[in-house]
């Protein structure tokens, strides 16, 4: 069965972010109806980055995605670089 076949359990931690002007969505999910851990993609219109991990807990997951806006910023999903404010 692929992806394309099952039905999937969003966290209530999914959704919109935006920083720097940027938008993204982030997507926090399962396989409906388990245990499973938690998986985590960013979605921009730019492309998609996906986690090669995958989390016991959706906080763990979203804990996750702030750490890495923290140490490489929007530019790490969108490819923007916010201008240097002096």
């Amino acid at each position: 069965m692929d992806d394309e076949d099952c039905e999937f359990e969003h966290s209530p931690l999914s959704g919109a972010f935006t920083r720097d002007g940027e938008t993204i969505e982030v997507e926090i999910f399962r396989l409906a109806d388990t245990q499973d851990r938690w998986h985590l993609e960013v979605i921009h219109f730019s492309g998609c980055t996906r986690w090669q991990d995958t989390f016991v807990t959706d906080a763990e997951a979203h804990a996750a995605f702030t750490e890495m806006v923290e140490a490489a910023g929007m530019a790490a999903f969108t490819g923007v670089v916010p201008p240097v404010q002096n």
